[in-house]
């Protein structure tokens, strides 16, 4: 705290911190709720635990993947392939985006095939991509590039043309040209919509590496849950659903403190 704090601001900032800790257990106690009664109703016999799997028996699977000395290469497979995936489809995607804003023309001409794009399901493209590309990490990556690429031209495209156009015209007024208004007034503008974007493609880019290893490969956790319901061991399947759950939240989160920083930096 500054010690040009008023006693109100004193309150009310320790009000915010007391609700913000307040969240944070909610989130842990419901955590722990949800894991202590889903190993209830198994031990129970109220859920087939064959089936469900149940806490206790990911634990159990988890420290004999990793005794394997298996776990690192599955995790680190697929956690590399997300975050290729990830860094190009945003990078080629806000790209797009400022071409699209710096020309209008191209943004007509291209805006029905975006829309089509967009509306496809472009997982269908996989084994397409996999014929083209062979079986192989380049395959699987460019699968999870197109299933954020198109949501990101279109999320962050959106935010440019959503700009306040005051603020437009008061730089167009100084003699700004078409691409210091991008770089001055758009580009910040535009930056919370772009950090949307960077994590919805979390999401997208997690969706489109275990599609792809759900096709094709011999690593990763995508391999390991096809692998596991194969030779029906579900336990091995959810074990491999909560690793890939737990990582997609640290990148979540990740991108969400990036956003933080550089927003309180600039």
């Amino acid at each position: 705290m500054y010690k040009h704090e008023s006693p109100e601001q004193k309150k009310f900032l320790l009000k915010l911190r007391a609700k913000k800790r307040l969240i944070i257990t909610l989130r842990l106690l419901l955590l722990v709720l949800i894991f202590a009664s889903w190993e209830a109703v198994t031990r129970l016999n109220w859920l087939d635990p064959f089936i469900f799997s149940s806490p206790s028996r990911i634990f159990k699977t988890f420290v004999r993947i990793y005794k394997e000395g298996s776990l690192f290469t599955h995790v680190l497979t697929t956690l590399w392939e997300t975050v290729v995936g990830f860094l190009m489809g945003t990078i080629f995607g806000i790209l797009i985006a400022i071409v699209l804003w710096l020309s209008e023309t191209c943004s007509k001409v291209l805006e029905p095939y975006l829309v089509v794009a967009n509306a496809l399901p472009k997982i269908a493209l996989g084994p397409v991509f996999i014929v083209w590309m062979g079986a192989g990490p380049v395959a699987i990556i460019t699968v999870a590039v197109t299933v954020s690429l198109i949501v990101t031209v279109l999320e962050v495209y959106t935010g440019f043309l959503e700009t306040d156009s005051e603020k437009i015209r008061l730089v167009q007024s100084f003699g700004a040209n078409r691409k210091q208004v991008l770089t001055k007034v758009v580009l910040p503008s535009s930056f919370p919509v772009m950090m949307n974007a960077l994590k919805v493609n979390v999401g997208m880019s997690w969706v489109g590496v275990i599609v792809g290893e759900f096709l094709v490969s011999k690593a990763g956790l995508g391999y390991l849950i096809v692998y596991g319901g194969q030779v029906f061991q579900l336990d091995l399947v959810m074990t491999s659903v909560l690793i890939l759950s737990i990582l997609a939240a640290i990148m979540y989160f990740g991108v969400q403190l990036i956003g933080k920083w550089i927003s309180a930096k600039y």
